[in-house]
């Protein structure tokens, strides 16, 4: 009886070894993004610039993030609404409980004729919450809104690629790189 105890004990082993890595090399790293969009527009007024990048982990819901930010026209919509053209400085992940979101519905012209469409966090698309800042606010983010990046297009009904979305801004064709 002995004898087989000790003869099962490797395969016991190696069965407990085999149990606990696989959860870990299941378990998905880190991607990383970066992206540079000039235009972002198309709701009835306003345009912005935005370029950054950052990590992120779908499977945790980790995500640190932050770049560059500048309305290029005066926006008079939706959560950026009073940044005036000139206006902005930078923008991160917002502080709160849930900046990493599995998806949101957006729209690229806030037009009633336009359809809805899903944008959905993978590994090459993100949908967060940022923090904008306008110069003079300080540490005090100015504005709060949705976002997506993405390395495809996400309106493919609409001509062009769009792959950046402001929430109350609009789309916009960006250079965004995603790697993990």
């Amino acid at each position: 009886m002995k004898m087989k105890t000790i003869a099962l004990a490797p395969a016991v082993l190696a069965a407990a070894v085999l149990l606990i890595a696989a959860p870990a090399s299941a378990a998905r790293g880190n991607i990383g993004f970066g992206f540079n969009a000039t235009d972002i527009s198309g709701f009835p007024s306003g345009a912005a610039r935005l370029t950054g990048g950052g990590a992120y982990n779908p499977g945790t819901g980790f995500v640190k993030s932050a770049g560059g930010f500048r309305c290029t026209s005066n926006v008079g919509q939706g959560p950026l609404t009073g940044c005036l053209a000139g206006q902005g400085v930078r923008w991160d992940t917002a502080d709160v409980d849930q900046v990493l979101l599995p998806s949101t519905t957006f729209k690229c012209t806030g037009a009633a004729t336009e359809p809805l469409k899903t944008a959905t966090t993978d590994e090459d698309t993100i949908v967060l919450v940022a923090d904008f800042y306008r110069a003079g606010d300080g540490n005090d983010e100015s504005f709060t809104a949705q976002m997506i990046v993405s390395a495809d297009d996400i309106a493919p009904d609409i001509d062009g690629i769009q792959n950046v979305w402001i929430q109350g801004v609009g789309c916009a064709s960006a250079i965004a790189h995603f790697s993990s």
